[in-house]
């Protein structure tokens, strides 16, 4: 192999290895978007659930509102 070709070589290697440091990073910032959705559906789901609570508990008042 001559000096351009081992040039040539080292410079596929820079350029993959930059590649590879860039979709590492993307991944992380990734992981985390994954993170913050995670934690807001469960927040949803929490406040869902703490509203159907209340529905419920409003609808059990007015049927026995409608007993009397």
């Amino acid at each position: 192999m001559d000096q351009s070709e081992l040039q040539a070589l080292a410079d596929k290697l820079d350029r993959l290895i930059a590649h590879c440091q860039k979709l590492e990073r993307d991944n992380a910032a990734f992981r985390g978007l994954q993170d913050d959705w995670v934690r807001e559906r469960a927040q949803l789901i929490q406040k869902n659930d703490l509203a159907k609570s209340k529905i419920e508990a409003m609808i059990g008042r007015l049927r026995a509102l409608e007993q009397h």
